[in-house]
């Protein structure tokens, strides 16, 4: 799809992804919802989205719609509406995205393109709602959206709200997309799906302790995609997934490495090399916004 320019009162942003470099289930709380323990890391590479405000109040996306979702459903239009009332906003926006992320892959991207509608509409809006409103009202649309609002790698508990910032070492990722969108819902109703995990501490994963993603062995004997992409991957290194979606990574300390075992891969495989943020690119944006350089 292509996409207005940064022109004719069009904006740009972008909406990172993430990767979860490891996911522990520790609990079912009452409320049905599962505790988890996850680390975050936020990606140099996504998706990109084009803003426009409007004068009638209307909150409209623009392109293709992503399948099987109504756009009024959409986790940008949503997003968009909420801020809206919320804030009592009477201005609406025109919405345009430009899809990098595959649906389902567990990279975050309609989290990650959600929370991007947020900062920047706080932004370009005049609202001035402080990060920690924002990750609430971001929160009643998806446990993921908080951490793209805060823009730092983190380590997350509770269903992914709960967030301490962590520094992370220089990486670069060799990313996969089997093809399969893997139902969250479905997945966290698997019989075989492990929910009583001992807790991990941050000494843990630090100490490099495997602990592993509690929804790999499901899908991977589920889905024989995720399968064939964990073993083409386990010929470069050792491959992992990201969150609960079919999305595989391998993480290499440089970018020649990473391309190195890209190239090495069987054919037929969609993958692709992306390099760990130590902060959002949204978070560049705003800056860039804020000291009246030409940003997006």
């Amino acid at each position: 799809m292509t996409l207005p320019q940064a022109t004719s009162g069009w904006t740009v942003w972008p909406a990172p992804a993430k990767l979860n470099l490891f996911l522990r289930i520790t609990g079912r709380r009452p409320d049905g919802y599962h505790e988890l323990q996850t680390v975050f890391r936020l990606l140099d590479w996504g998706d990109t989205l084009r803003l426009r405000l409007r004068g009638d109040g209307l909150v409209v996306r623009h392109g293709p719609s992503i399948a099987g979702v109504a756009e009024a459903d959409d986790l940008t239009v949503r997003a968009a509406k909420l801020l809206q009332t919320e804030a009592n906003v009477r201005q609406g926006v025109d919405i345009g995205i430009e899809k990098r992320i595959p649906a389902g892959g567990g990279f975050g991207g309609g989290s990650s393109d959600a929370a991007t509608v947020l900062v920047a509409l706080n932004r370009l809006w005049g609202v001035g709602f402080k990060t920690e409103t924002l990750a609430a009202l971001g929160l009643q649309l998806g446990a993921d959206i908080p951490v793209f609002l805060r823009g730092e790698n983190a380590w997350a508990e509770g269903i992914g709200e709960r967030l301490q910032p962590v520094e992370l070492p220089s990486a670069w990722y060799l990313l996969a997309d089997p093809g399969v969108h893997a139902p969250t819902a479905g997945l966290f109703q698997a019989p075989d799906l492990t929910r009583n995990a001992a807790p991990a501490t941050i000494s843990d994963f630090v100490s490099g302790t495997e602990l592993g993603n509690a929804f790999e062995p499901v899908l991977r004997a589920r889905e024989p995609a995720v399968e064939a992409v964990f073993g083409a991957l386990s010929l470069v290194g050792t491959p992992r997934l990201t969150g609960s979606g079919s999305g595989c990574f391998v993480e290499f300390a440089t970018r020649e490495s990473a391309e190195a075992a890209l190239a090495a891969l069987p054919p037929g495989i969609k993958a692709w090399v992306a390099a760990g943020a130590a902060r959002s690119p949204l978070l560049d944006a705003l800056d860039a916004r804020a000291d009246g350089s030409p940003g997006p």
